[in-house]
């Protein structure tokens, strides 16, 4: 949530189109304890959450950045999105973390191909931490800079995503998919 989400905020800042999914079954934050994480079900409102743990422990909750980080969510939309729920076709799909990205791959090989509509499915590993969240957002600003800019991106993406790849120093996966 916090990766995508400085991401949506930059991009978004920046005047593009942007929307930011998840794709696990539930939203889970951290809790008092590796063990013990909060738990909500996708349509639960950031306003809702960020009630809930302000109520559970406000002093930790705002201690551990999580009470700030939802305080800027809830600014940008109303609550998390599932992409496996949504019916809306894009042209690229980023994700921050390789364990998302293959939820991405895994939820169109389930769904199957109907279209002949293409869709870029690209990886860049990023930290959960607030630091590397913020990094992470330039990076990806970065990329849809050379996308934006490329004539024929379905046919330079590749020489784009190696030429970032080896600019930015972290490894980039890319799928190309039908929708």
């Amino acid at each position: 949530m916090n990766r995508s989400m400085e991401a949506h905020a930059r991009l978004q800042k920046k005047g593009y189109n942007v929307l930011s999914f998840g794709t696990g079954d539930k939203i889970k934050l951290p809790g008092p304890s590796v063990t013990q994480p909060n738990v909500y079900e996708f349509g639960t409102s950031y306003e809702e959450i960020y009630q809930d743990l302000a109520k559970k422990d406000k002093v930790m909750y705002k201690q551990n950045g999580i009470l700030h980080m939802l305080d800027r969510n809830r600014i940008i939309k109303p609550g998390p999105d599932r992409l496996q729920d949504s019916e809306k076709q894009f042209d690229v799909i980023m994700t921050a973390e390789e364990r998302v990205y293959d939820q991405v791959l895994e939820h169109f090989e389930q769904r199957g191909s109907k279209e002949d509509q293409l869709v870029h499915v690209i990886n860049m590993d990023i930290q959960d931490n607030q630091e590397e969240a913020t990094i992470g957002a330039f990076l990806f600003h970065e990329l849809v800079q050379m996308f934006t800019g490329s004539l024929d991106l379905d046919n330079e993406i590749d020489e784009l995503l190696q030429d970032f790849e080896m600019k930015c120093k972290r490894p980039i996966l890319h799928s190309v998919l039908f929708y």
